[in-house]
């Protein structure tokens, strides 16, 4: 094995191995972006499903605190659309 390296590089050999580690580099470099991308991606998803969980969980806490009010809240009302919170 040792018969067969030779002692100097050739310059095609310089080129290949230059390829080499240029091609190894770039592969290097896809396997970072590839896995920033899975991160946010899996960032993204867990925000969310956290979005759509608290959504829910909301609504069903205020369904569950409502008062016998809410149900005639504008019983009264001669019209029918009823602004308020305007502050005027």
């Amino acid at each position: 094995m040792i018969l067969r390296m030779p002692l100097f590089r050739t310059r095609r050999n310089k080129f290949e191995a230059a390829l080499e580690d240029a091609a190894a580099e770039v592969a290097r470099e896809g396997r970072v972006v590839l896995r920033n991308i899975g991160w946010v991606s899996a960032g993204v998803t867990a925000l969310a499903i956290g979005v759509v969980v608290g959504r829910e969980l909301r609504q069903r806490y205020k369904f569950n605190r409502r008062t016998p009010y809410d149900n005639y809240a504008h019983a009264g009302d001669e019209t029918p659309d009823v602004e308020f919170g305007v502050g005027i």
